[in-house]
């Protein structure tokens, strides 16, 4: 053991978790094991999946090591500003909610590339095929497995590439074996595995700030210190606010509790907050097949519209769990803030998670929150390799290569491409684990925002605009992929030591996002101006909005407790709450 003292009672603990949780993804994906079995079964689980399940394994693959390790790092530099990124969640699945799943579902689609398909062309359809499978490999699978990797370094005296494929092979074994039905019932289980054993680490967290006095007085020195206006960590604001703030001055003022930050805070500006669901969120809630895979396979209408409630109730339960632990940290003043460069703090905030849980939590609870860990690798890498495989064999190798096979051989060469995604996706992991010093979140962040503009600008003016063709998006995506280029060109080049505003506007990978977006807009529009409308084919009934279509109003609950809009309206309230409290309160 290097830095991590585990008892007798964490390891029964962990090993109990993963035994049942072995036992859950062997029994649920025992018929799609086999060869006998529907294609339909083993990538969509006979879209079979009640709303609890649905929720629970979107919130489950969208947590992992970026959060565990990465958030709760850049909460301890950044402060609350990053939990935006999940409170603006709620936005993006209230389209999803209203909008967006009625349509998808009524298309009759079984990926989003086909969905493509159906609204452009075939051509759109391999593009984003193709760039959702790099982008699963290395900007999900490869740095989820490095987090990993990281995890298991700190336990025991490995190397990291050894470290590596243990975590690639015992994550995503079973995903490649049992199929999606597998993966999210596994998917239940560790949600609330994590959620328990999160709120455990913020509760001991908020105790030992405490001081013996209670909750209340730990989340009050929290507050405090957090504030940075006293002390030490005024000191430390004064000192790292050009860091944080691009084109800032030491003493510049910096507010940790805030969620709205200026257009040159480098991870969180207040435009990421406002407008990430245009050039993050529709990408990553909607048409990312990751995600949107849970919503194909639910039982109907209903079950995926409350399954995406209750993924925004979680979603909003979430930065308690994963960026709250951050604060916590910052105001017990470790080490690494006082005495190491800018550049090797985030490296060392990405091992905050485990080093509160090595000095505040209990035995026993210690092998629950290593499960907790361990839980956020394999839901994430099982749920993304699933899709991978996915997207693969109906995008690519059914479309291009056998269009008429039995199911079975899909099946076999969904679990093949699945080894060998895997395999990809556990080198990269051992070049992040070895060369580069990142942290996790800042780096998955930044891939976001480059791959996902183009194709967030696409399907938002081809589901609302009838006049947008395959020829438009086509133009879009190539035009925005080179706008994308030439922004990190600027922001590493050019402008990579000037400090003007327009520097200061341009470094920040946030508002890189949006001015791709918007440029994506504007190409789009343009061209549609240009060119003829969609073909009638094309803009038919599930693949364009219409007011008047009867799927907005399907699957919305008999009853006031069954009310998919009741239920959506309270979430949506407390999202209001959280953010007056933590822009306006505090």
């Amino acid at each position: 053991m290097n830095n991590i003292n585990l008892d007798t009672l964490d390891i029964i603990a962990f090993i109990g978790y993963i035994v049942v949780l072995t036992l859950i993804g062997l029994w649920y994906g025992r018929k799609s094991s086999t060869d006998s079995n529907s294609s339909d079964d083993y990538f969509l689980a006979g879209k079979s999946l009640p709303w609890y399940v649905v929720g629970s394994s979107y919130i489950a693959a969208n947590i992992s090591t970026e959060h565990f390790i990465g958030l709760v790092g850049a909460a301890v530099i950044y402060g609350i500003c990053v939990a935006t990124g999940e409170w603006s969640t709620v936005i993006a699945f209230t389209f999803l909610i209203w909008l967006f799943i009625p349509y998808l579902l009524t298309s009759k689609v079984l990926t989003t590339p086909e969905f493509l398909e159906k609204r452009f062309n075939p051509k759109l359809r391999l593009i984003f095929s193709v760039v959702s499978i790099i982008a699963n490999v290395f900007a999900f699978m490869g740095p989820v497995i490095y987090g990993g990797a990281l995890i298991l370094i700190e336990f025991f005296p490995i190397s990291p590439l050894l470290a590596c494929i243990i975590i690639g092979i015992s994550t995503g074994g079973i995903a490649i074996w049992g199929g999606l039905k597998s993966v999210a019932f596994m998917d239940l289980l560790t949600i609330i595995i994590m959620i328990g054993g999160g709120l455990a680490v913020t509760y001991f967290g908020l105790q030992y700030l405490g001081n013996g006095d209670g909750l209340v007085r730990g989340f009050a020195k929290m507050i405090e210190v957090n504030k940075g206006q006293a002390g030490w960590s005024a000191d430390w604001v004064n000192t790292n606010t050009p860091n944080i703030l691009k084109g800032s001055s030491a003493g510049d003022a910096y507010n940790r509790l805030s969620v709205i930050q200026p257009l040159n805070h480098y991870s969180n500006p207040w435009t990421h907050w406002v407008f990430s669901f245009f050039y993050i969120g529709l990408w990553y809630t909607v048409i990312n097949q990751t995600m949107i895979q849970k919503v194909f396979a639910a039982k109907d209408m209903y079950h995926a519209r409350m399954g995406m409630v209750f993924a925004s109730f979680l979603k909003l339960l979430l930065p308690v769990i994963v960026v709250i632990p951050g604060l916590i940290y910052f105001a017990m003043k470790p080490d690494f803030l006082v005495n190491e460069s800018w550049k090797d703090m985030s490296d060392s905030a990405n091992k905050t998670y485990i080093v509160m849980v090595n000095q505040l939590v209990p035995t026993f609870m210690k092998g629950i929150l290593l499960a907790a860990l361990f839980g956020a690798i394999q839901s994430t890498v099982s749920a993304v390799l699933n899709s991978t495989s996915t997207l693969f064999t109906l995008d690519i190798y059914k479309m291009y290569f056998a269009k008429n096979e039995n199911d079975s051989k899909y099946v076999k060469v969904g679990k093949i491409t699945g080894v060998i995604f895997l395999g990809l996706s556990i080198v990269f992991a051992f070049i992040l684990a070895t060369v580069t010093k990142v942290n996790l979140f800042i780096l998955i962040q930044a891939l976001y925002t480059f791959i996902a503009p183009p194709f967030s600008a696409i399907f938002l003016l081809g589901i609302l605009w009838e006049r947008v063709n395959g020829k438009d998006a086509l133009i879009t995506v190539i035009a925005s992929f080179a706008m994308a280029g030439f922004l990190k060109y600027l922001e590493f080049g050019p402008l990579a030591n000037s400090t003007s505003d327009f520097a200061n506007m341009i470094k920040p990978f946030a508002n890189q996002g949006l001015i791709t977006w918007l440029f994506a807009m504007l190409v789009c529009t343009i061209s549609a101006f240009i060119t003829p409308p969609a073909l009638p084919a094309q803009t038919g009934d599930g693949l364009i909005f219409t007011i008047n279509s009867n799927a907005l109003t399907e699957g919305l609950g008999d009853t006031w407790y069954k009310s998919v809009v009741f239920w959506w309206a309270v979430c949506f309230v407390l999202l209001v709450i959280i953010v007056l409290t933590f822009s306006i309160f505090l």
